[in-house]
C-alpha cells in the first residue's frame, strides 16, 4: 500500500470519469463532480487525465507509506514525499477539490469505472480513516506544470432550454437571468438554489423522464435544483432548463452562500 487516510475530511471519495452509458439499467454517470479540474490535477503528477484520484470537500489528510508523487488543486505542483510524510487538502475557495497520486489510486473497477457513486452505493465506499491504498503502475508522461483554473467571484452561467420549459410561466428563463441566485446546499447529487419562485403553468404530475448532469428541476416548492454527478437517471420534477455543459462546474464549485448568475445561451 502507498497511501493511507489520516483524516477523511468532508465527502472524501475516490473518482475517475465515470461510467457511461448505463442509464438505460439505472446506473448514473459519477464520475469527478469538476471533471476539468481533475484533469489537470491529474496531469500535474503525470497520470492520464482520466486516472482515480481522491474528490474532497475539504480536511483530507493522507500520510505516504511509501515514496509517492502528488499534487492537488490547493497545492498545485507535483512534489515527491517520502515514507511518514503527510498530505493535507484544506477546504475554502471552491467547493471541490482534488488530490492525485502519481500511477492513480488502484481500486477494483465497477462497471468499467473506479468511481463511488454516493447515490447508487456502486464503487468503493467513501474514505475512512485507517483506509489504505495502493497506486496503479508507473504512467509514460512526466509530471509538469500546468496552471490550475481560477475560480472567480463572477459566477455567470450559460442557460439552455430545458424540455419542460412550457409547463412554467412565460418568460421563466428571463426571469432566472435577471435573478441572484444563492446556493443552498451541494452534494455530489445537485446544489440546491433560492432566488425567485418559478412559477408553474401546468400544474400537473409529470411521469419519470430522463436526467443529465447540468439539468435544472423544480420541485412543488419552486427551488430549483441543478443536477450534479451522482444524479439519478429520471426524475419526477419538470426541468424547466439545462446548464450549458462547460458551465455546470461553475454552479458545483461555488460555495454554500455564494451566488451565481443565469444567462440565455445564444
Amino acid at each position: 500500500m502507498s497511501i493511507e487516510v489520516v483524516d477523511a475530511g468532508v465527502l472524501a471519495t475516490v473518482q475517475d470519469r465515470g461510467r457511461p452509458g448505463w442509464a438505460a439499467i439505472g446506473v448514473p454517470h459519477s464520475g469527478a463532480v469538476d471533471a476539468g479540474l481533475a484533469a489537470v490535477v491529474n496531469r500535474l503528477v503525470g497520470n492520464p487525465d482520466g486516472a482515480a484520484l481522491i474528490e474532497t470537500v475539504g480536511g483530507l489528510t493522507v500520510r505516504a507509506l511509501e515514496p509517492v508523487t502528488v499534487a492537488s488543486d490547493v497545492e498545485p505542483v507535483a512534489r515527491s514525499v517520502h515514507v511518514g510524510d503527510v498530505v493535507r487538502v484544506l477546504g475554502g475557495g471552491r467547493q471541490w477539490h482534488y488530490l492525485a497520486v502519481r500511477g492513480g489510486i488502484a481500486v477494483d473497477p465497477v462497471l468499467g469505472s473506479c468511481s463511488t457513486d454516493t447515490l447508487s452505493g456502486l464503487g468503493p465506499a467513501p474514505l475512512r480513516a485507517g483506509d489504505r491504498f495502493a497506486v496503479g503502475p508507473e504512467p509514460e508522461s512526466p509530471p509538469h506544470g500546468e496552471t490550475v483554473p481560477v475560480r472567480t467571484a463572477d459566477r455567470r452561467v450559460r442557460l439552455l432550454p430545458g424540455p419542460r420549459l412550457d409547463w412554467f410561466a412565460p418568460g421563466t428563463l428571463d426571469v432566472m437571468g435577471a435573478a441572484e441566485w444563492r446556493v443552498m446546499s451541494s452534494s455530489r447529487v445537485g446544489v440546491r438554489l433560492a432566488g425567485r419562485t418559478l412559477a408553474r403553468a401546468v400544474p400537473d404530475e409529470l411521469p419519470s423522464e430522463g436526467l443529465v448532469r447540468g439539468a435544472i428541476q423544480v420541485p412543488h416548492d419552486g427551488d430549483p435544483i441543478m443536477m450534479l454527478a451522482d444524479h439519478p437517471t429520471t426524475g419526477g420534477y419538470p426541468v424547466v432548463a439545462v446548464v450549458h455543459p462547460d458551465d455546470v462546474a461553475v454552479v458545483a464549485q461555488a460555495p454554500a452562500g455564494t451566488t451565481v448568475r443565469f444567462t440565455a445561451s445564444p
